[in-house]
């Protein structure tokens, strides 16, 4: 998509009526129509990015406008709403504000002045919205990275974990094809294991690799949950990555066209999870699938199997693993294997992304690791 000017997308099942939107409109934006509701969303799947804005006629056969924008606002929340109609009904009117959050009503006939005004008003909404976004993902993952590696340098076995889990979560999202920012699911697999770090660390090393729990240990570990909820609750603007990792556990069913972003990102990071669970205990990726399989009540079946083409054994010898020299790890490196100093104590845990801050504390253990060399997953030439 044309990135240029505005794209906009004008959807009327009057074909003289998108002429003379298109008319009007095509000297400052790039103008898409649709006949139908449907037309539109199918429009809408197939672009390289959101539109920056869609107008929609209110009465239209098979999906009304309410109905359309409220479809719109689900998958490209971002895009700027507006209606046209050529009647004055209330409940309508109610309708397409409650499940459209429209940002403009315009009734036809729509002068030129008012329909450019408009527009333009719309198009700046969504510039607006777009750079608070960015600003927002960029600054908030960010600082959520900087946190997590400080944090993996005091618990490398917790965060190794979430390093991991995100690896797969990121991987399984990819695979699945679904046209999403997944800065959500991103930042939520960072902060997946982060109440892990009020456990002991004989009752953390039990429960990452199948130990039996007592009582009181696994009472703490059913308490997690809430922890998380405690330590992210009161960060402003965290509330998606929290929808994501409050419905890890609850049931769902993979619908390309009818996408749950909270049950989807929490499914992700449910199978990313369960999956890292069986590697850690000692399964083979293959073994791990299978008994993934097994409990088919549990999991989608759809992102079951794209979970097993990503890291079926076949898939995984496409992921080369190559041992270097400590000396020439780099930023941006992912570790294939733990890192211990000769006493065996764990400075990094494999799945860990290598960042500036971790080879610095690398560097200054240097004299005192177990291992000259380490595995790193596909290394840049």
């Amino acid at each position: 998509m044309n990135q240029d000017r505005p794209h906009v997308l004008c959807v009327d099942d009057e074909a003289r009526v998108l002429e003379g939107l298109k008319l009007h409109l095509h000297r400052h934006y790039e103008v898409h129509t649709a006949a139908t509701a449907a037309e539109g969303l199918d429009l809408i799947q197939r672009s390289e990015s959101p539109f920056a804005v869609v107008l929609s006629d209110m009465r239209m056969p098979g999906m009304d406008g309410a109905a359309f924008l409220s479809q719109v606002r689900q998958r490209v929340p971002d895009t700027v709403r507006m209606l046209l109609t050529g009647q004055t009904d209330l409940d309508s009117a109610i309708a397409a504000v409650n499940e459209g959050q429209v940002f403009r009503f315009l009734t036809k006939p729509c002068p030129p002045k008012i329909l450019l005004a408009a527009f333009e008003a719309a198009t700046e909404q969504s510039r607006l919205i777009t750079a608070e976004r960015v600003l927002l993902e960029q600054t908030l993952r960010g600082t959520i990275k900087t946190l997590t590696d400080i944090l993996a340098l005091a618990n490398p076995t917790a965060f190794g974990r979430a390093n991991r889990i995100r690896r797969h979560a990121m991987d399984l999202a990819k695979q699945l094809g679904v046209e999403q920012d997944w800065w959500q699911l991103d930042v939520a697999a960072m902060l997946s294991q982060l109440s892990c770090i009020t456990l002991p660390s004989d009752t953390l090393d039990k429960l990452y690799q199948g130990g039996v729990l007592s009582e009181a240990e696994q009472l703490m570990v059913e308490r997690l949950p809430a922890m998380t909820f405690q330590l992210l609750g009161g960060i402003p603007r965290l509330e998606p990555v929290i929808a994501i990792l409050n419905h890890q556990d609850q049931a769902y069913r993979f619908d390309p066209k009818a996408l749950d972003w909270p049950g989807l990102g929490g499914h992700i990071l449910r199978l990313a999870s369960d999956f890292d669970t069986l590697i850690n205990h000692g399964y083979a990726a293959e073994t791990t699938l299978t008994i993934l399989r097994t409990r088919s009540e549990q999991y989608d079946s759809t992102m079951l199997e794209a979970l097993a083409a990503i890291r079926s054994p076949t898939a995984e010898r496409r992921n080369a693993i190559k041992e270097i020299s400590i000396l020439a790890l780099k930023p941006g490196m992912v570790l294939a294997e733990d890192i211990r100093t000769a006493a065996g104590a764990l400075l990094c845990a494999r799945g860990h992304e290598v960042t500036d801050s971790f080879l610095a504390r690398l560097y200054n253990f240097q004299a005192n690791l177990r291992k000259s060399t380490v595995k790193v997953l596909n290394p840049p030439a």
